[in-house]
């Protein structure tokens, strides 16, 4: 089907939702609708009291995040409604869904250029094997790189070894590519020391959730597949990410990352001496406190000439993730902008929370932007950051910076490859594109 015939799908389902209700159910319809706002609201206020509150409150919102969709439900189907309800969603699904899809092209991110290389004549790999459960012995990534002609380190389980030292020590002894089998954090510091030294990098998507890996589009079911890199590899130029704390005359630490650094609330999760052993539930304790009380420093953000004042949350990243993606888990439209993108968020009550939930990651407690440079200033002399998921602390102010195509990344030339990023969607665009495509396929227009 034709973009412009999608588009059109998109606008007749869309018109069809709102239609159905009213045609079926008649002044019904405008209880329907009051009755379903009303208990979306509730149920993002009870997210919401979850989120900043324990003991009592805490079960008593759970149980209003549960019983009030339910109860919703049971109303629909009590007035005989509920067949209207489900044939309005799925034809709004069809909407948003087709909707979508006639915007993707346009949308589409860009492929980072690749270049054919030859084979690298002395590879130096660091594996981990805590990363990702133990998938360095499970898939026997070792045995297979040193098969290829690799020389592999293989961390002791201390967790103590210096991996940016054993990669600085591998180019003076003659390494013309440095390679990691293990997380984010671990793929950062030897990425710093490939690029240091503008030699080749290679990613083994050995960790647990290896984010860089995923928008590399490498496979992470089966990282013995990233070796393939080895044998029959291409060249990727993509951006890296800098931080540096501390003013002109005062102590300085520096960092590299190719994610993201974290400030504020999930910095201070992450600093938490729980949050490796069980991640959620760390998460759920220390929430009320950070999003409630003014525990930790007070944090202002400049990027360009947007200036943001008490965010509870930052997020600075080597290059943008799609909007809509509020918490940076999603995936990074591309890796060679030059810019670094920028979430902002500050909610004080649950009604700010509420907006922020039915946007869809959009609204008064959110700003987003993208600028060349990042800098996170607060009312102490040292914050917590967590960069790339490794909590570490910075002077302040910490600022964030980007050196484009600063890293030349090994990938295979076969790769599943990074699925298209979901638009975002735009109805206007939606029905520019049905109307004013078809009267140039019409020949009553110009493209």
């Amino acid at each position: 089907m034709s973009r412009r015939w999608t588009a059109r799908l998109a606008l007749a389902a869309g018109v069809a939702a709102a239609a159905v209700p009213a045609v079926f159910a008649g002044l019904g319809s405008l209880v329907l609708m009051g009755v379903g706002w009303a208990g979306l609201v509730l149920t993002a206020a009870g997210g919401w009291w979850t989120l900043t509150h324990t003991g009592w409150i805490r079960v008593a919102a759970g149980t209003l995040v549960v019983t009030v969709p339910l109860a919703v439900l049971v109303l629909y189907a009590v007035a005989g409604l509920l067949w209207v309800v489900l044939v309005s969603l799925g034809l709004w699904a069809l909407a948003v869904s087709a909707g979508r899809a006639a915007l993707a092209d346009d949308d589409t991110a860009p492929s980072v250029s690749q270049r054919s290389v030859s084979r690298a004549e002395h590879p130096f790999l660091i594996m981990n094997p805590l990363s990702g459960g133990g998938k360095v012995e499970r898939f026997r990534l070792a045995e297979r790189a040193r098969a290829k002609g690799a020389e592999v380190v293989v961390l002791d389980r201390t967790g103590r070894q210096d991996v940016a030292e054993l990669a600085r020590r591998a180019v003076r002894g003659g390494a013309d590519l440095l390679g990691v089998a293990g997380g984010d954090g671990t793929q950062a510091l030897v990425a710093g020391v490939a690029a240091e030294h503008d030699i080749p990098f290679m990613v083994i998507g050995a960790g647990t959730r290896n984010h860089f890996a995923m928008d590399l589009g490498l496979d992470r079911e089966d990282p013995s597949r990233c070796l393939e890199a080895l044998d029959d590899g291409v060249e990727l130029r993509v951006d890296l990410g800098h931080l540096r704390g501390g003013g002109p005359v005062g102590p300085s630490a520096e960092r590299v990352f190719i994610n993201n650094a974290s400030f504020g609330v999930y910095a201070e999760v992450v600093r938490s001496p729980a949050y490796r052993d069980d991640k959620a539930r760390t998460i759920l304790e220390m929430l009320p406190d950070l999003l409630t009380h003014q525990s930790g420093a007070v944090l202002s953000v400049r990027a360009g000439s947007l200036v943001v004042e008490g965010p509870q949350a930052v997020l600075v990243s080597n290059n943008p993730y799609a909007r809509g993606d509020s918490a940076g888990l999603g995936r990074r439209r591309r890796l060679d902008s030059g810019e670094l993108g920028v979430l902002c968020v500050g909610v004080g009550n649950a009604a700010e929370a509420t907006e922020l939930l039915l946007r869809g990651g959009q609204g008064r407690g959110l700003t987003a932007a993208t600028a060349r440079e990042v800098v996170v200033d607060a009312d102490a002399p040292v914050i917590p950051v967590g960069v790339d998921g490794e909590a570490l602390t910075f002077p302040t102010p910490v600022r964030c910076r980007l050196a484009p195509g600063a890293l030349r990344v090994r990938v295979p030339r076969h790769r599943p490859g990074v699925p298209r990023v979901a638009p975002p969607l735009d109805w206007r665009r939606v029905r520019a594109l049905a109307l004013t495509m078809g009267r140039v396929a019409a020949g009553r227009g110009t493209a």
